[in-house]
């Protein structure tokens, strides 16, 4: 068994999309519950015009249900995995814009409640979120990567 066999195997993929999956739901059902603070949360970030800041408090948590949910069961695998490797690309790119700019911001990730935090406390956290977020990646690369061997070899199949 070849390296790319083994990080490709149907068993592995299929736990990489239930944690995945998980992870998004964990996420997503703190900002579905309290949606002021999560709006406060996207507000903090400045990246987006005052109008949009409460559609996306109330819209991004429910996305993220829908692709963790759909992870864990299985269904439209690559199209919830590319989604959510789109957002954790989008999350990535939202911090660091952050952290070059020096505006300290807690992520929002899995707790909405301001933590009171230092200034340079979330700072690293914010560098941890992105560490995390890049090992998320990674785990989305392996969830398409599976998909793709496990389309090919359903494809094999049928035209056996």
């Amino acid at each position: 068994m070849t390296l790319r066999d083994a990080l490709t195997h149907p068993w592995l993929t299929v736990r990489t999309q239930i944690a995945l999956g998980v992870l998004f739901v964990a996420a997503a059902l703190p900002k579905i519950v309290d949606p002021p603070s999560f709006a406060h949360m996207v507000y903090n970030y400045r990246l987006l015009p005052g109008p949009l800041v409460n559609p996306t408090a109330l819209a991004m948590p429910w996305a993220e249900l829908m692709m963790g949910i759909a992870l864990v069961c299985g269904i439209w695998r690559r199209t919830a995995a590319s989604l959510v490797g789109a957002l954790l690309l989008l999350f990535i790119v939202a911090i660091s814009f952050n952290l070059l700019r020096g505006n300290a911001i807690d992520c929002g990730c899995f707790d909405v409640t301001a933590a009171g935090l230092t200034y340079d406390e979330r700072i690293r956290d914010m560098w941890m979120v992105i560490w995390r977020d890049a090992g998320m990646l990674l785990l989305v690369v392996q969830g398409l990567l599976g998909a793709d061997r496990a389309d090919t070899a359903e494809g094999a199949g049928a035209t056996a």
